[in-house]
């Protein structure tokens, strides 16, 4: 047993934010661990309400959008505001639904001497001991279930389901010793957000709705042991299908799926489970235990990160929402769905660097999706070709701006972002094939869209409009402010990270689109640079403008900082310092205070080189803003309880603290680059990089001891380490020296090392 993967508490959980989470990419249990009768909250990654979206006729987008870009460009910022009112949809997103709860009487009467519930994330199982009773419980992959064996407790109670579906239909009956339970519903019909105040809110439809099913087994094995299993099914068909209301069908197939777990011992489905779930959770790992007790809250952050991300994406499923695939709301916060300005990515920073490269899949397939789905919404929308999505989506590929604030609904760089991580995936050593059947449509769709939007500026160079900074606005005189303006630094970012991966993704992998790839490269080079204020600053806007909120949470303008890739210190000095300016001044104000946010922070730290603000943003993370079972929280005072469970800052976070010890983006595995200073001595081993190359390094006393790198592919392997790490000796696998070259391109306090290397074989460099 390794102590340093294991959240232990010694009381039931108090609220949905404070328990441990259980899942297998689609089936999710949320454990309260409370003391003879269990609480368990199920969720199933395809029942949310709603269902496809219908054609709608759209606004006369080729009227509107000139007569919008001409106030921009007049800056007759309050009527662009109005206009672009005008440009968005009469609908929202979904909802991800619960299905509801369990309730499981598995002790009775017996004292509560030494209550302890534990995750242990290495296992991904949950424990509740007292007295001689346990409740072991985990979600099977393999199985598709959720199994609960309870020990020391002697009583074998028939299962109870609540919903708060109006529309559940519960069957009990016992056959062969077995109590079964099997509950039916239908999902709502449709469910406004938690946000929009209109009645009703909550609509269910007899002839709508999605169906779905739980089912249950308790039953007593003879090995001392009561057992719990269960497994839930939906009609979901496809983002583009009616699903299926068949309740019958719905819970056969849930049925099965227990009839077919109950056969098996419980030690043999943990087995499964096991050997399953450590394939990806063993693939890395951050060992902080000899820098002492003060680093250890931040490892256990770091393994909780990986340990959700496998729990909530897995190939085949679908994407992590908000809340990864947990959620007790009807009306969740922010409708539990896809926030693309930021949450949703933010999900998946760790998945390459971290040895989870196929945990990406469910991104890449909701991407591709929302190539074909925005298609129409590019058109009707802005007379545009190509793709669009706006600032969230959901399980039914919804694309077009909602009816709101201009800051947050008249963003149209979604699928701009969400084709980044496409990129990623193929600069970590994904293969032509992935290049040319998956990424180069998406890029396509998006660089068709991005050349549409694009328009001179009173300069001649080229910038996006409409554009909006996500939820931010900007003062307009002494007391008004507006959203729109044209050119925003985040949407200059994406529009030329688009058009030069679409440039080289299509010279590579097609022969037939050559006049847009010529239009995509004039473009880039007229395409107007980020501005940097008379402060020194990376402006926010096209220009100098007074932010409505100078502390605001999102960072959008540093995108180009992180998570994307151009600003560097050695290659871009000057807009790094105006990033490390405008970071501050954020700060300053305030920023960083919801979970997510602070997580951004931390990996614009790592970027920066600083360690003590990556120490500071760490340890905001796990002492403001985590639950008591270290889930990440954004606060909310109109919330129950005053927070609302996000898990984005959770995944967020351990990108971060990967950016602290490895970076690959420059041209060179770069090594503890911002060490923080309470990690002083420490290992890690797993680190994926750009190139397809994995590190294992360990450090002393904040001093680099030594680093593995396993090549990924043939040539001149570059590896930048701190100036003041003794001289390092190289070996390949076999023992024998390789020579070593010293090459430029570090930065001040930074040495870079060259050696040939060959694809699979193992360097390692001791001091």
């Amino acid at each position: 047993m390794n102590e340093r993967h294991r959240i232990r508490l010694t009381a039931p959980a108090a609220a949905f934010h404070d328990a441990f989470l259980l899942g297998n990419g689609s089936l999710g249990a949320t454990v309260h661990g409370r003391a003879g009768v269990e609480r368990v909250d199920l969720n199933l990654d395809t029942v949310w309400s709603g269902g496809p979206g219908s054609p709608e006729s759209g606004p006369p987008a080729g009227e509107l959008l000139p007569e919008l870009r001409r106030a921009i460009r007049e800056r007759d910022h309050l009527r662009a505001d109005q206009l672009a009112r005008a440009l968005q949809g009469p609908g929202y997103t979904q909802s991800y639904q619960p299905l509801g709860w369990l309730e499981w009487g598995y002790a009775a009467d017996r004292p509560l001497d030494g209550y302890l519930r534990e995750l242990d994330l290495a296992e991904a199982v949950t424990t509740t001991t007292y007295g001689p009773v346990r409740l072991e419980s985990f979600v099977s992959a393999p199985d598709g279930v959720l199994v609960m064996s309870a020990t020391g407790g002697d009583e074998v109670a028939a299962p109870a389901f609540r919903s708060e579906h109006p529309t559940m239909e519960i069957e009990q009956r016992e056959e062969k010793g077995v109590h079964w339970l099997v509950a039916t519903g239908r999902a709502p019909a449709h469910v406004l957000p938690n946000y929009v105040d209109a009645e009703p809110a909550v609509v269910y439809a007899t002839e709508e709705g999605m169906g779905f099913a739980v089912a249950v087994a308790v039953h007593r094995t003879g090995l001392g042991e009561v057992r719990l299993i269960a497994a839930a099914a939906s009609g979901f068909r496809g983002y583009d299908q009616r699903p299926s209301t068949d309740r019958r069908s719905i819970a056969a197939e849930a049925e099965q799926r227990v009839a077919r777990a109950l056969s098996t011992e419980t030690s043999k489905l943990r087995a499964r489970h096991r050997e399953d779930y450590r394939g990806y959770f063993d693939r890395a790992d951050l060992d902080l235990s000899g820098s002492g007790p003060e680093a250890a809250g931040a490892e256990l952050f770091f393994h909780l990160g990986r340990y959700l991300l496998i729990s909530s994406s897995r190939p085949g499923t679908q994407a992590a929402n908000l809340q990864g695939i947990w959620n007790v709301d009807v009306r969740p916060g922010w409708s539990c769905n896809y926030t693309t300005n930021i949450n949703l990515q933010m999900n998946y920073w760790a998945a390459e660097s971290t040895g989870l490269p196929e945990l990406h899949e469910p991104l890449f397939r909701l991407t591709h999706e929302l190539a074909r789905s925005g298609e129409q919404t590019a058109r009707r929308y802005y007379a545009a070709r190509g793709s669009v999505v706006h600032h969230n989506t959901d399980l039914w590929r919804f694309s077009t701006p909602v009816s709101g604030d201009p800051q947050w609904a008249n963003w149209p760089s979604g699928l701009l972002w969400l084709s980044a991580h496409l990129w990623d995936h193929l600069d970590y050593g994904a293969d032509d094939v992935f290049a040319a059947e998956t990424a180069l449509p998406v890029f396509r769709a998006a660089a068709r869209f991005a050349l549409d939007m694009l328009v001179p500026d009173s300069r001649g160079e080229l910038v996006m409009s409409p554009s909006t900074s996500p939820e931010h606005h900007f003062l307009v005189g002494a007391s008004a402010h507006a959203a729109v303006s044209e050119g925003t630094a985040m949407d200059q970012e994406l529009v030329r990270e688009v058009l030069a991966r679409y440039v080289s993704l299509a010279r590579r992998h097609s022969s037939e689109e050559e006049d847009q790839v010529e239009r995509a490269r004039t473009a880039l080079a007229d395409l107007r640079d980020v501005a940097v204020g008379s402060g020194g600053e990376l402006l926010e806007w096209y220009d100098e403008r007074p932010p409505r909120e100078p502390g605001h949470r999102h960072l959008s303008h540093l995108y180009g900082l992180y998570p994307g890739t151009r600003i560097t210190e050695a290659a871009t000095p000057d807009h790094f310092a105006a990033a490390r300016r405008a970071l501050r001044h954020r700060l300053e104000h305030g920023s960083g205070y919801t979970g997510w946010s602070q997580a951004w922070t931390l990996c614009l730290a790592a970027r920066l080189r600083d360690a003590e603000l990556a120490e500071r943003a760490i340890s905001i993370l796990l002492d403001e803003l985590s639950s008591e079972s270290l889930l990440d929280l954004h606060p909310h005072g109109d919330w129950p309880g005053g927070n609302i469970f996000q898990i984005d800052g959770n995944l967020g976070g351990v990108a971060g603290m990967t950016e602290l010890l490895v970076q690959s983006h420059e041209g060179a595995i770069s090594l503890l680059k911002a060490l923080p200073p309470s990690w002083h001595t420490g290992s890690a081993r797993g680190i994926r990089c750009r190139g397809g190359h994995q590190v294992e390094l360990a450090w002393r006393a904040g001093t680099l001891a030594r680093v593995d790198v396993t090549a990924g592919r043939s040539g001149r392997m570059v590896v930048e380490i701190p100036g003041d790490t003794p001289p390092l000796n190289v070996v390949d696998e076999n023992g024998t020296q390789v020579p070593l070259a010293e090459v430029e391109g570090a930065i001040p306090g930074r040495l870079r090392l060259a050696w040939h290397g060959l694809p699979g074989r193992r360097y390692t460099a001791r001091t």
